[in-house]
């Protein structure tokens, strides 16, 4: 496991009672401290990311996680 200072930030939070969806729409905040993985780069991050959570009665039966993954990683020195 990678150490990282982090935090998540939600930004909103929406619900489709029709379509039985919930929506959440939040900040990534990481810094690489270490250890594990690549040495501490001490680079930080602040990175969107969308879940789209589709229910049946009270329990998820699809989740969707739209974050560009990729760019994190780049900014957090790891990539």
């Amino acid at each position: 496991m990678v150490s990282a200072t982090s935090s998540t930030v939600v930004k909103c939070w929406a619900t489709d009672p029709e379509r039985q969806n919930v929506i959440a729409y939040a900040t990534f905040i990481a810094t690489h401290t270490g250890p594990g993985g690549p040495p501490p780069t001490g680079k930080s991050t602040r990175s969107d990311y969308v879940y789209c959570m589709s229910f049946d009665g009270d329990k998820i039966r699809h989740m969707t996680k739209i974050w560009n993954a990729g760019w994190a990683l780049k900014e957090l020195g790891w990539a």
